[in-house]
């Protein structure tokens, strides 16, 4: 600056120089002065957009959660969606767009389609989703994908949803008492007469008799009960919760008998998972009839792949191979409703009903061997006795040699006996349930109840190859050992709308029939009504371990071991914690989670219309 005064007030010979310097130096300070207002504008600008674009991305995750919360609000809401969604149609999904007082804007597609705002209307942030409920029925997983926008700005995410169901634990129960049905007294009523859990206000349970995690008992992977949970000399490897609101939160004493009294406290308990915690009810659905409704083949809007129905008792033996063999002389129709393939609709092979007269297809003495109905349902049903159903019998009618005689007091054919005869009926098919071997004194069944003749009852055991949810009416029994040929790609839901029975047979002089070691069941357990136990847990000598991959569910616990049965060695399937057997039974109510959230291209640009980053999903 010095140099600058000395040349403005230099002599004149010099004037002309200095105002050529003066103008030069003016410039490159204007040059400056210019240059740097650019980089702070541009800043400024490239900071607004750093702001939109955080603020898009928090949008389209508000979106997800305000879809989840529609959910919980509507359990069905997942049937709604825009059909002229690219993603929804990409993935093959079936939606209904809600229309009238049920109108979402979250469900715009295209330039015209309507954004929702995250808070008030006037909120510069916005989202819109699709939906993905392709894989719902037989993962239990629904995918959206949301996309928010903040000025020019858009940004979408892909989350998958599962719902909190009873496989996100190794092992659930609604009461921690024995089955109610299996405590009665000589006229048959039950003695267990009061079914408020523990914890509640006057937890009497009179006659109840509560059941304890004892002795050699692991549990390897999270429990929950909404009761409170009696844990003595057990080890619990994963997180265990209870609906209790009491700490402990589980109680470290001997359950009460049906006496009422107690064997006093315990200090052996090992908790790997960290200590018993708090966690909300999870209540059980009444029954699981709504599993019936998903084998019909006449309404293709709601079931548009339905699965099997067999009817009266059934023996399915899974097969290594992929195929399944299956006995079950009472099924006329193997699908549901009125027994019409509406059109469109595709059914898989579930097998051929018996030819009135004769003993083939799914009567025959060995049964019919078919395709598991992979990624869907199987359903056995009692036999119906409502005129027009596809399925219907007479009261006096029975299908072609068929022998049984069952523990409840009916009889079928000549009576040989049921559920196994141990000598060889002469009649063909008159084998029984669910097998015979080779012993000449027959079956004591283990409750009054077992082994109807025309109840809804299935019997299973084998190697599945496939994925599959086989559930009954009634009760289901675990014959064999149950298991998967590839236990990272097949999966197994076995859902009793009352008990599901492992198979421990005794006969008539109270001998055990199979005295085999062990028992191992690949799959996810559910007993809606009752209970999963084993039968004849008094009956020496013990059996060894029962060796169960999956999950255990029930309303009631069940006993294992008694003197004989087996010791428990429980193990979670981890695959359950975000998929699930096709469509399993879901709680009464629930809650979606996030199994899994990640950034994707944009969708949409921020005029609606489908963005570059997204070509290959628009067309």
């Amino acid at each position: 600056m010095n140099r600058i005064s000395k040349l403005l007030h230099g002599s004149d010979r010099d004037s002309g120089y200095a105002l050529v310097m003066v103008l030069g130096i003016g410039m490159l300070l204007t040059i400056m002065v210019v240059t740097a207002m650019s980089f702070s504008t541009s800043g400024m600008k490239k900071s607004r957009q750093d702001q939109d674009a955080s603020g898009a991305l928090a949008a389209a995750y508000a979106g997800v959660d305000e879809y989840k919360s529609r959910l919980l609000a509507d359990s069905t809401y997942s049937k709604y969606g825009n059909g002229e969604s690219a993603f929804t149609q990409a993935t093959g999904s079936v939606v209904d767009l809600p229309i009238g007082a049920d109108v979402n804007p979250a469900f715009g597609v295209g330039a015209a389609g309507s954004w929702a705002s995250v808070g008030d209307t006037d909120s510069p942030a916005k989202f819109r989703y699709e939906v993905d409920n392709s894989q719902l029925g037989e993962s239990g997983v629904l995918r959206i994908r949301s996309t928010g926008k903040v000025g020019k700005e858009t940004r979408s995410v892909v989350a998958d949803l599962k719902a909190r169901g009873f496989i996100d634990f190794l092992y659930f129960t609604d009461f921690e008492i024995q089955d109610p049905s299996l405590r009665v007294d000589a006229d048959g009523n039950p003695t267990c007469k009061d079914f408020k859990h523990e914890w509640e206000p006057d937890p009497n349970r009179l006659g109840c008799t509560g059941i304890t995690f004892d002795g050699d008992d692991k549990v390897d992977g999270p429990a929950h009960s909404n009761d409170t949970v009696h844990i003595c000399k057990a080890t619990f490897t994963g997180k265990v919760t209870s609906a209790d609101p009491n700490a402990p939160f589980y109680s470290p004493r001997y359950a009460k008998n049906a006496a009422g009294g107690s064997a006093g406290s315990c200090t052996q308990q090992k908790f790997d998972g960290g200590a018993p915690s708090y966690d909300s009810n999870v209540p059980m659905p009444v029954s699981n009839l709504s599993m019936l409704r998903e084998t019909q083949a006449d309404i293709p809007d709601d079931v548009p792949r339905p699965g099997c129905l067999y009817t009266g008792p059934t023996r399915i033996t899974f097969l290594a191979n992929g195929k399944m063999t299956v006995y079950s002389p009472w099924t006329k129709n193997v699908h549901g409703g009125t027994g019409t393939i509406s059109p469109g609709v595709t059914v898989p092979n579930c097998g051929t009903p018996s030819v009135v007269g004769g003993q083939t297809g799914l009567g025959a003495v060995g049964g019919q061997t078919v395709n598991v109905p992979d990624n869907n349902l199987i359903y056995v049903q009692g036999v119906p006795g409502t005129v027009g159903d596809p399925n219907y019998w007479a009261a006096d009618a029975r299908p072609h040699n068929l022998t049984c005689k069952g523990t409840d007091g009916t009889t079928e054919g000549n009576g040989i006996g049921f559920p196994s005869s141990r000598v060889k009926p002469a009649v063909p098919g008159g084998w029984g349930w669910p097998g015979t071997p080779a012993k000449t004194i027959s079956e004591a069944a283990p409750s009054s109840s077992s082994y109807g003749c025309r109840s809804g009852d299935v019997f299973v055991q084998g190697t599945l190859k496939g994925r599959v949810t086989v559930a009954a009416g009634n009760f289901v029994y675990a014959t064999g050992d149950i298991t998967y040929a590839d236990t990272s790609l097949d999966m197994l839901g076995l859902v009793g709308g009352k008990a599901v029975w492992v198979w421990n047979p005794k006969d008539t002089e109270g001998a055990l029939m199979d005295t085999t070691k062990n028992r191992t069941i690949h799959a996810a357990i559910l007993s809606v009504e009752n209970t999963f136990l084993v039968q004849n847990v008094t009956t020496s000598p013990a059996r060894g371990e029962l060796r169960i991959l999956g999950a255990i569910a029930q309303k009631y616990r069940g006993i294992i071991s008694q003197g004989g049965g087996y010791t428990k060695r429980y193990d979670y399937d981890e695959r359950m914690k975000e998929t699930a057997p096709p469509k399993f039974l879901a709680p009464a109510a629930t809650t979606y989670g996030v199994t899994s959230l990640a950034d994707v291209g944009d969708a949409f640009n921020a005029d609606g219309s489908c963005a570059v980053k997204a070509a290959g999903d628009c067309r």
